[in-house]
């Protein structure tokens, strides 16, 4: 069997079993699709209102398009599994531009760490709106080069459904040479989505989705979230985990946990800034594409994770994109961080929804657990960091064109030359 058959294999095999375990585990991993984006869509198609138009919502306009999508394929099995085959759909057009023609080991590495993530987080990637997001946000690391314009464009399309693909387009306008495209890209998108929004008449709930973000407490997994869980564990009085009807999630309270939810917003702000002008003077030192995006990318989104006070477990995929870039770009040097999200996706899965009732009644097999997924993104934004700071830091002549460095001045070919062949031994540069 060639690889590329052993690979669509994998793929069929992984999303059907996937989205088999979704009706199996407990917890209802799938439940946000039939109990909120199939109502929502619903709404919408019967003419009694659409959710970000004439209400506030929590989510980004474009966000009501895959739910919509989704009644396409309803009538197979419903609506939870037309969600299911929608996504899968998308992670397959993703996949079959990143695979090719199969003949590229890189590419075939990061398809294979991309399935295995999958099966690490579990159903939860699936069943969620983020799930969609994924396979655009790829398809856009994949052409930010060679079509800047397409990759900018699908971008901003996945940003106005779920925020975080922004900070993927903040990273290539830092480290793409033709970053008038990624701007431009982006405004047109987005001038256009105003543009349907005010004529449908929803201007004042257009950015709805980032009052009602700022407005939340702290979501119990979120990596902040953690010494108010073991409070409410060890029973210190005022600990305690609650349930948001309004936000339809899990928070905690304890004692002065108000300053902590005012100021997460303002330290996710500068953090992100922090991390942006860290990259910025990189790329003023000559960094390349292939040493930067990648790095950059990756740690923005930690940073979007680490610093959030919301930490829904479906967040992890959002580590998929850049590290499929980088495997394709420098495996060598990508393998290690893979392997580290990996080990956070399958903590992840292990909280939810496998022992998710022990954080909702914190006992300490479910918290530790959680602590333990929190610190390896720590550990992992930290590793991330400490390599950008690395790539802003060196000597501008160390980014120059090497046969270890992909990212010399023609990463597009190298982007393109993956699709055809393998790179050879000096291509690969040395073991490490």
């Amino acid at each position: 069997m060639s690889r590329r058959a052993v690979l669509w294999t994998a793929f069929v095999l992984v999303h059907v079993g996937v989205a088999a375990l979704g009706f199996l585990l407990p917890n209802e991993p799938m439940g946000d699709v039939y109990r909120v984006y199939e109502p929502w869509s619903r709404q919408a198609l019967d003419g009694r209102g659409i959710v970000g138009i004439t209400e506030p919502w929590v989510y980004p306009q474009l966000a009501l398009i895959p739910m919509i999508l989704a009644h396409a394929f309803a009538w197979i099995a419903g609506y939870t599994v037309g969600w299911a085959i929608l996504v899968t759909a998308m992670d397959a057009v993703a996949f079959a531009v990143l695979v090719g023609r199969g003949r590229s080991q890189p590419r075939a590495v990061a398809a294979g760490c991309w399935l295995a993530f999958i099966v690490l987080l579990g159903p939860v990637g699936l069943y969620r709106l983020d799930g969609f997001t994924v396979p655009l946000a790829i398809l856009a690391c994949l052409w930010l080069v060679g079509r800047p314009w397409v990759a900018s464009m699908l971008l901003s399309v996945a940003t106005w459904m779920k925020v975080w693909p922004a900070a993927l387009l903040l990273a290539a306008v830092i480290a793409v040479r033709r970053r008038g495209a990624i701007v431009l890209g982006a405004v047109v998108v987005s001038a256009l989505t105003l543009a349907g929004i005010l004529i449908a008449g929803g201007g004042s709930s257009a950015f709805g989705f980032i009052t009602e973000q700022t407005t939340r407490g702290l979501q119990v997994e979120a990596p902040i979230a953690t010494p108010y869980l073991w409070g409410a564990l060890l029973g210190i009085p005022g600990f305690q985990v609650y349930y948001s009807s309004a936000l339809l999630t899990f928070q905690v309270t304890g004692t002065a946990i108000d300053p902590v939810i005012a100021a997460m917003t303002g330290v996710l702000v500068v953090t992100m800034v922090a991390i942006s002008v860290l990259g910025a003077v990189a790329a003023a030192r000559g960094a390349r594409f292939a040493s930067l995006f990648p790095v950059l990318s990756l740690t923005l989104v930690l940073g979007f994770v680490v610093a959030n006070k919301v930490g829904s477990p479906q967040y992890l995929v959002w580590l998929v994109p850049p590290l499929v870039l980088g495997l394709v770009l420098r495996r060598d040097w990508w393998r290690a961080p893979a392997a580290l999200a990996g080990v956070a996706a399958a903590l992840t899965q292990l909280v939810y929804p496998l022992l998710y009732g022990g954080i909702l009644i914190p006992e300490p097999v479910a918290v530790t657990a959680l602590t333990l997924r929190n610190l390896v993104l720590i550990v992992l934004f930290v590793w991330m960091l400490a390599r950008l700071g690395r790539l802003a830091t060196v000597s501008p002549a160390l980014h120059s064109p090497h046969p270890s460095d992909p990212g010399g001045p023609h990463a597009d070919r190298l982007l393109r030359r993956t699709e055809r062949h393998p790179p050879s031994r000096a291509e690969r540069g040395p073991r490490r």
